[in-house]
């Protein structure tokens, strides 16, 4: 798997490459959470969202399909006793409706064959009122074409489904019944867009 080959070099790719954004992106996130949630994090990768949701929740369930993603987000994130993580796929999750304040799902919609999919299991485990939290890298140009990131994690394997614009990203959930989208950027080299929403009732 693409993911478990990169989950030694990725914080580089965080912490070096794309920082400007992901400053900003862990800024973004760390607003929505307070301190009585009970968080889900689908996608967590190395920890770079969990690192930041823990200190602000009460307890997060951080999951990941790539289980060498998990060791390190494991590691990077030792210093907090309120997280457990799980191997889960986002298309299928392990939980009972309604069951977490907010559900957070970063950087992998993208990257999906059924993102409507994984958007009604989003949907689903949150509980009514609760907080569907889920940026995604904008990767392509205005002109239509990929954007950089798609076009150089492509040719490593990382496969992208679906690119995005600010205006497109927004449209995608709107389409599917989010009538409460809210999009804010995290500017960067490679900028990320934070879709926030309310739980849909009607699924």
């Amino acid at each position: 798997m693409f993911w478990d080959r990169v989950a030694g070099v990725y914080d580089i790719f965080v912490n070096v490459i794309n920082r400007k954004t992901h400053r900003s992106l862990k800024r973004i996130v760390a607003a929505q959470i307070e301190p009585g949630d009970i968080v889900l994090e689908c996608a967590c990768g190395t920890g770079l969202l969990s690192a930041v949701i823990a200190p602000g929740c009460r307890y997060l369930t951080a999951t990941d399909f790539s289980a060498k993603m998990l060791q390190k987000a494991k590691k990077n994130c030792a210093a907090f006793s309120n997280i457990s993580f799980a191997q889960a796929d986002i298309t299928a999750l392990p939980y009972a409706d309604g069951c977490f304040d907010k559900v957070v799902a970063g950087n992998v919609i993208h990257l999906l064959d059924e993102p409507l999919k994984a958007l009604r299991e989003l949907n689903r485990v949150c509980k009514d009122g609760g907080l569907l939290i889920i940026p995604t890298y904008m990767n392509q140009a205005e002109n239509g074409d990929p954007g950089k990131l798609s076009s150089t994690l492509d040719k490593a394997g990382a496969d992208f489904k679906r690119e995005f614009t600010v205006d497109s990203y927004k449209q995608f959930f709107s389409e599917v019944g989010y009538a409460d989208v809210r999009v804010t950027l995290a500017e960067g080299r490679i900028p990320c867009a934070v879709a926030v929403m309310r739980k849909k009732l009607n699924e």
